[in-house]
């Protein structure tokens, strides 16, 4: 009795002196992790207010392939022509990014940003995951294309596909060309299977040349790709890492925690979304829904599927793109029939250099893009 008296004396100190303490420390930090939050984005608003009379911000909804997804729309002009911006991943938004990266390209579009379905804010538990194929992104871009253009009463957009993005913008430009003024391709992808092997053996031949063991004996354990449909988020986790650390993703000087620390910071400080959903996104793509694609994937090939495309082309590339391979980039070039094609290297990028030289990027946008496929190029 009198151990049993003793240990429940202790056991009230402890919750006195000690976990209600510690209840009360994380309850104030939450407050404060949730205004602070909340600060920021109303600055990022503030920053970034489209305050011209014929500006246009939008965030709304739309129902495509049966499924509800959301677009972000800003622009300084509403008739000014449109962007559709297809996202990477698949499954990693880029809103933030955009906005706060390439605003200046506002001036001169309207942009519009879409969580494709089962990203972002477009993520839903009750997605039927037989429609998360490569087709039914195809279709979406398609139906919102159609969408956009009678919301502005403009025949023609523009279609830039990142990455992921230009696997399904590739196709969607064949079938439909005259629903586009150009497509751009950023990043863009030619043959998934063939830029996957390219990719692994240049982090492989990276690790030896510097002698990084841990490298080394992590990228041997995953092999050689493709990997299966179980193991790919894995070992291309594994894979993009170390490809990271070589300076084949984002060729600047930047440690991976910062560059993942910034991405966390635009999401938890974009207005578009709410905490909850800000936190979803930052959890990345599902595996439950996102292995419905990996055959898709590793099928493309647009070499051989894809040889000609009846509008004018631009490949915006970095020079140090490991992850869509910039050398199968200059081969698709190559043997691209087009109206009118452009090759754009970007000298100091790698995968994104939208965001790594984001100057040259509006620019290119701007006066080569722009001004050489829209009918009234000063509109």
């Amino acid at each position: 009795k009198e151990g049993w008296r003793e240990l429940k004396r202790l056991l009230r100190g402890a919750v006195k002196y000690v976990i209600l303490p510690l209840l009360a420390l994380c309850l104030v930090l939450s407050i404060g992790l949730v205004l602070h939050v909340t600060y920021q984005k109303g600055q990022i608003a503030q920053r970034f207010e489209i305050t011209s009379p014929p500006g246009i911000h939008e965030t709304t909804s739309l129902e495509l392939g049966r499924v509800e997804q959301w677009v972000f729309i800003r622009g300084e002009d509403v008739t000014n022509p449109v962007m559709l911006f297809l996202h990477g991943g698949p499954g990693s938004p880029e809103t933030p990014a955009m906005r706060n990266y390439v605003s200046a390209l506002e001036e001169h579009f309207v942009v519009v940003n879409w969580d494709q379905r089962g990203a972002g804010k477009s993520y839903a538990g009750d997605i039927p995951p037989e429609t998360m194929i490569m087709e039914q992104f195809v279709q979406d871009t398609l139906e919102l294309t159609q969408w956009l253009r009678e919301h502005f009463n403009q025949d023609k957009i523009y279609l830039v596909g990142h990455s992921w993005g230009s696997m399904i913008g590739t196709p969607a430009a064949q079938r439909h060309p005259e629903l586009y003024h150009a497509y751009v391709g950023l990043g863009q992808a030619v043959s998934f299977y063939e830029g996957e092997k390219l990719s692994y053996q240049y982090t492989l031949e990276q690790a030896r040349e510097h002698d990084n063991q841990v490298a080394l004996q992590e990228l041997l354990e995953i092999g050689n790709p493709p990997y299966s449909r179980e193991d790919f988020l894995q070992h291309i986790g594994v894979q993009r890492k170390w490809l990271f650390e070589f300076g084949g993703r984002v060729y600047k000087d930047q440690s991976q925690l910062a560059y993942n620390l910034g991405i966390v910071r635009d999401f938890l400080y974009a207005p578009e979304y709410s905490l909850a959903e800000s936190v979803n996104i930052l959890r990345g793509p599902d595996p439950s829904i996102y292995s419905q694609l990996w055959d898709d994937m590793l099928a493309v090939d647009f070499i051989s599927e894809i040889p000609s495309l009846d509008l004018p082309v631009f490949f915006l590339m970095g020079r140090h793109d490991w992850v869509t391979v910039f050398h199968l980039v200059e081969q698709y070039y190559e043997i691209l029939e087009a109206p009118h094609k452009e090759l754009l290297w970007f000298d100091h990028s790698g995968h994104n250099p939208h965001y790594e030289e984001t100057d040259r990027f509006v620019h290119l946008m701007v006066e080569r893009v722009l001004h050489q496929t829209y009918p009234d190029p000063d509109k």
